[in-house]
């Protein structure tokens, strides 16, 4: 899956190890490694999460 998120292209690949969220901050875990997302607000890291979930 690819995600763009403030201009830049994020890429995680299936199966997702773990997801680690606190707030505006999510972590994704996948074969290549760690992701570190930053959102400004709650509701897009909720958003992102959504689409993840359907990974």
């Amino acid at each position: 899956m690819s995600y763009t998120y403030q201009g830049k292209v994020y890429s995680i690949a299936a199966p997702v190890k773990s997801i680690s969220v606190n707030k505006c901050n999510v972590v994704v875990k996948d074969q290549s490694g760690a992701h570190h997302f930053k959102f400004t607000k709650a509701d897009e890291s909720k958003q992102f999460l959504t689409k993840l979930y359907q990974l």
